[in-house]
């Protein structure tokens, strides 16, 4: 069943290859949406796709790339809305 989720790390997560991390597992999943960093300091992603990929995926987030420290994950689940066809970083 396709699914939507918004997520917001907290931690260090700019600067470490956090977006580039999140858009390739993304795309190797099969999850579409984007990543973005916010201008506090956190990065925030909005992925579409089946629930067992986005929940994959939200658990990589927490993980995160070798240089980044995560140290809180907010998801929001949201109503599908099959806006995207891939998965990007936006700036």
């Amino acid at each position: 069943m396709p699914t939507r989720a918004r997520v917001v790390i907290s931690g260090k997560v700019q600067g470490v290859y956090f977006r580039a991390f999140v858009r390739d597992q993304a795309r190797t999943l099969g999850v579409n949406g984007y990543v973005r960093n916010m201008l506090d300091g956190r990065v925030e992603v909005v992925m579409e796709g089946e629930q067992e990929k986005v929940e994959r995926l939200i658990t990589l987030c927490r993980q995160g790339p070798p240089l980044s420290r995560v140290d809180k994950v907010d998801v929001m689940w949201e109503e599908f809305q099959g806006e995207f066809t891939t998965f990007m970083v936006r700036y």
